[in-house]
C-alpha cells in the first residue's frame, strides 16, 4: 500500500482499533439503502464491482448477493479480514485489497460498479477520490455514493456537526453537502442518475461514543454542545431526548452516477 498521509493514517489506526464493532449487528448491516439505490443497475455477465472503504463488508456482501464479482478495499487490515470472513460465512469469495480511497491501485476502466458507503467523510481528499473513481470505472459503469451529509444552505448545522464529529472521532474529515458532491461528480465526467436525501435515526449518543471509542474528555465536550445546541441545528437534526437517551436523525445522501 502507498504511504498514507496524516489523515489516512489516523483513519487506518482508528478503524483497526474499532473493527470488531462493525459486525453483523452494526447499524450498517442493514443494506436496504444499497438495494434501493441500485435497483435499476443490472450486473453484466462477469460484472466487477469495487467497494471502497468496505469496513465490515456489509455493502460488499450486498453486492455479491446481487450477482457482482466483488473486490473489497479498505485502508484497515483488520477491517479487510473481518469483511472477508463475513462474505466467506455467507458462501461468497471476495478479493481484498489494502488502499486508501484517494489511491486506488487498479488499472483504468477496471470496474463496472464502484460503491462507497458511510466512509467518505473520513477521506483526506474527496476530490482526488472522485477522480480515481472516474479513472477506474469502465465507460457506462456506475458510481454509488452513500454518506452522511448536511443539507444545502444549512451552514450553522454544518459547522456544529463538523465540530461534534471531530470531538467524537478525530479521524472524521468533513460531511459535504449534496451540491458539493454533485459538483465533484460532474467535474470528473460522471453523469448524475439520481440524488436523494433521506434521514436515518441514530439510536443513542452513548452508542455513538462506544462505536468510536470517544475519550471521556471529548464525550463531555459533545454533551455540552448538545445542551447548548442552536435551535436551527436541533430542528435540522431532529435532536431530542427519549427515555434519557439522546437521539437524532442523520441526513444521508444517496448519489448514483454513470461514466459516459
Amino acid at each position: 500500500m502507498a504511504e498514507l498521509d496524516s489523515a489516512q493514517a489516523t483513519s487506518a489506526a482508528q478503524f483497526d482499533r474499532q473493527s470488531d464493532r462493525y459486525g453483523k449487528s452494526h447499524i450498517l448491516a442493514d443494506t436496504s439503502d444499497v438495494t434501493l439505490a441500485l435497483s435499476g443497475v443490472i450486473p453484466p455477465s462477469g460484472g466487477r464491482a469495487l467497494d471502497v472503504a468496505t469496513g465490515g463488508g456489509h455493502t460488499a456482501l450486498a453486492l455479491a448477493r446481487m450477482g457482482w464479482r466483488v473486490t473489497a478495499g479498505d485502508l484497515s487490515p483488520r477491517m479487510l479480514e473481518n469483511a472477508a470472513r463475513l462474505l466467506s460465512e455467507e458462501g461468497y469469495v471476495v478479493e481484498t485489497q489494502l488502499f486508501p480511497g484517494e489511491q486506488i491501485p487498479f488499472a483504468d476502466a477496471s470496474f463496472d460498479l464502484l460503491t462507497v458507503r458511510v466512509a467518505t467523510h473520513h477521506f483526506s481528499s474527496p476530490g482526488k477520490f472522485v477522480a480515481e473513481v472516474a479513472r477506474v470505472l469502465k465507460p457506462g459503469g456506475h458510481f454509488l455514493l452513500i454518506d452522511g451529509t448536511v443539507p444545502d444552505n444549512e451552514r450553522e448545522t454544518e459547522e456544529w456537526l463538523h465540530q461534534v464529529e471531530k470531538w467524537r472521532d478525530p479521524s472524521h474529515g468533513r460531511f459535504l453537502s449534496p451540491s458539493a458532491w454533485q459538483t465533484l461528480v460532474t467535474r470528473n465526467g460522471l453523469q448524475i442518475v439520481s440524488s436523494t436525501l433521506h434521514e436515518k435515526k441514530q439510536p443513542d449518543l452513548e452508542w455513538y461514543f462506544e462505536t468510536a471509542a470517544t475519550s471521556s474528555e471529548n464525550r463531555k465536550l459533545v454533551r455540552q454542545a448538545v445542551l447548548t445546541i442552536p435551535h436551527s441545528v436541533r430542528r435540522a437534526l431532529r435532536l431530542e431526548e427519549e427515555e434519557s437517551r439522546i437521539t437524532w436523525w442523520w441526513p444521508i445522501l444517496s448519489l448514483l452516477s454513470r461514466k459516459m
